[in-house]
């Protein structure tokens, strides 16, 4: 029996570009780690955003929540990740941004 149930297929572009500017230049290794999570729970889910508390990231990713808090800050501040809330104390939802593709490459925009 497999031991995963689906692939999940990454653009060129996370490791070839965005590996290098998070880890490399920006030094902020933690941020490209979050991106690949919620890259990969956004593919699973036909790029609906993710429903992800910083606990839940932590725990998934073996990061420390303030980790993920920063890495999140910066995943925001660069556009790589929109985050909203339904109110204070919703879960935040995570949509991944992926600017490097083009709308008629079959990309369906989703809003918050």
């Amino acid at each position: 029996m497999p031991r995963f149930r689906e692939t999940v297929p990454v653009d060129d572009y996370v490791f070839d570009v965005l590996m290098r500017d998070l880890v490399g230049h920006d030094r902020r290794p933690a941020a490209f780690l979050v991106y690949l999570f919620l890259y990969g729970r956004a593919a699973r889910s036909a790029w609906k955003p993710v429903a992800a508390s910083l606990r839940m990231i932590a725990e998934e990713t073996g990061l420390s929540k303030s980790a993920v808090q920063t890495a999140l800050a910066s995943l925001v501040r660069n556009e790589l990740v929109a985050t909203a809330r339904g109110h204070a104390t919703a879960v935040p939802r995570h949509r991944v941004l992926r600017h490097w593709r083009r709308r008629d490459e079959g990309e369906i925009r989703s809003t918050i």
